[in-house]
């Protein structure tokens, strides 16, 4: 990581404009590249591949406005591939063509092909990571009640290895990695779950992991830790922010069905650099694991607008991507004769 370290901006929370604008936009800001996510017409992985021109037409957007693409993101595809149950929720979040005629089965399936097609259309990008969830058939168990046997546990495990392995295959051929975002809600959501889901595909180097702390600050994780324990896993980075609230013995982790926003909350999402994640002793973990990929910004904040929060944390970025000395700072102290 250096001054000159591309910091790029997640397009997923800007779905509901062109991705013209949103170039446009963060080209003006001083952003260096997009983290192009396959929703709205940002990047349609189906059209990419069937209709000739039509990623074409996406490089010569980002071109014109002199940013380059290193990740692309298929998050809300994956998180179909393992679900269960498959619901209203993912027919709100798939594309057409994956929901189909929304047989669980069937769009489990289809969302598997798309993330087969997402690292297909990376390489043609020019990109090598594909940011993303996996989704998760244990995930409703993680109360542990009524009683969860040990066997359903692994039988989930078993089912991500399945369903995976075969994606992650593709990967391998195109020369792309995956980098799953450690989420609640997915087949890795904190240290231990992060440990065994690379485990049940015997650490195989196609699957790594997206670095975003704002997951981790609320189940009580160290996001620092989790770098250096998973140094060569870490993929891709996005930052985005929490803002703890301290303990009023009323407010749960869990988030008490409250909407984002609700000052009852324990926590909430906030615009990078307004929260409580350590960036700076992230941003020298990462350095000490010799990171090399794009620093990607994820606006989330339900009290800030994304045309305030988007300029402000390039800046606040940028402003911890110093340049790192080039020799060690004690040899100064070194005899010279």
């Amino acid at each position: 990581m250096s001054a000159t370290h591309p910091v790029t901006l997640f397009t997923g929370q800007w779905a509901d404009l062109p991705l013209e604008e949103v170039a446009r936009l963060a080209a003006s800001w001083g952003y260096d590249g997009l983290e192009i996510a396959a929703s709205g017409d940002h990047l349609d992985l189906k059209r990419a591949e069937e209709e000739p021109g039509y990623l074409d037409s996406r490089i010569e957007i980002l071109k014109r406005h002199g940013l380059a693409v290193h990740a692309i993101s298929n998050h809300l595809t994956g998180q179909a591939v393992c679900d269960d149950p498959i619901d209203f929720r993912h027919r709100a979040i798939v594309r057409p063509y994956t929901w189909g005629d929304g047989e669980a089965e069937g769009v489990r399936e289809r969302a598997a092909e798309d993330m087969k097609r997402a690292a297909r259309v990376a390489r043609a990008l020019g990109a090598d990571t594909v940011v993303g969830f996996t989704g998760s058939k244990i995930w409703p168990y993680v109360a542990q009640f009524p009683p969860v046997p040990e066997s359903v546990i692994e039988d989930g495990y078993a089912d991500f290895a399945r369903r995976w392995n075969p994606i992650l295959d593709v990967f391998d051929a195109e020369g792309v990695r995956f980098a799953h975002e450690v989420h609640p809600s997915e087949i890795a959501y904190d240290y231990w779950t992060s440990v065994r889901t690379l485990e049940a595909i015997d650490h195989r180097p196609a699957f790594g992991f997206n670095w975003d702390p704002s997951h981790m600050m609320w189940q009580n994780i160290d996001p620092v830790g989790f770098i250096s324990d998973f140094a060569d896993r870490i993929y891709h980075v996005d930052c985005k922010d929490t803002r703890l609230r301290p303990a009023n013995g009323r407010s749960g982790v869990l988030g008490s069905h409250l909407p984002w926003g609700n000052p009852r909350r324990a926590w909430d999402f906030v615009s990078t650099g307004h929260g409580d994640v350590p960036w700076e002793d992230s941003f020298r973990a990462l350095r000490s694991i010799g990171y090399a990929g794009p620093i990607s910004i994820e606006w989330e904040d339900a009290g800030m607008d994304r045309l305030v929060g988007a300029p402000a944390a390039v800046e606040f970025v940028r402003s911890l991507l110093w340049k790192t000395p080039e020799s060690s700072f004690d040899s100064a102290f070194s005899n010279q004769d």
